[in-house]
């Protein structure tokens, strides 16, 4: 499914406005993200701090798991809000390549400037996926 301009917009606006609730006192790096899924419903996304580093969570994945609290698994696209146009990390790669490479990631800056439009696909070329495992019996 390809984004309408007037979608892309509303996902930008969407993924700026929520940076001001990123919790972010040791970078002071905000990001927000916007996620629209097949329902045509928008899920938003902070990234969330942690003293101890390894427990801080993305703005990204905090939007998948948001959507996938709430029963939503197919996923059309997301932007990442940052700064200065940073691009998602590994994690937040790995994250979205479970719910479909195709799915459309746009990347903006703090002025909503695009610096980046692909798909999970070519952020993440060989992604490891459930191909991978072994089949499982249910």
């Amino acid at each position: 499914m390809k984004l309408s301009d007037e979608q892309k917009q509303t996902l930008i606006q969407a993924a700026l406005q929520v940076r001001r609730w990123a919790y972010v006192p040791y970078s002071n790096y905000r990001v927000g993200a916007a996620l629209l899924t097949e329902s045509g419903k928008i899920y938003d996304g902070v990234n969330v701090e942690n003293a101890a580093y390894p427990a801080t969570i993305c703005a990204e994945r905090t939007a998948v798991f948001k959507a996938v609290s709430e029963g939503e698994r197919h996923f059309v696209a997301i932007v990442v809000a940052t700064e200065n146009g940073g691009t998602p990390c590994g994690s937040c790669r790995q994250v979205l390549a479970e719910f479909g490479l195709d799915i459309q990631v746009i990347v903006v800056d703090a002025q909503g400037t695009i610096h980046l439009e692909t798909t999970v696909n070519e952020l993440l070329p060989g992604a490891f996926t459930s191909k991978q495992l072994p089949p499982h019996e249910s």
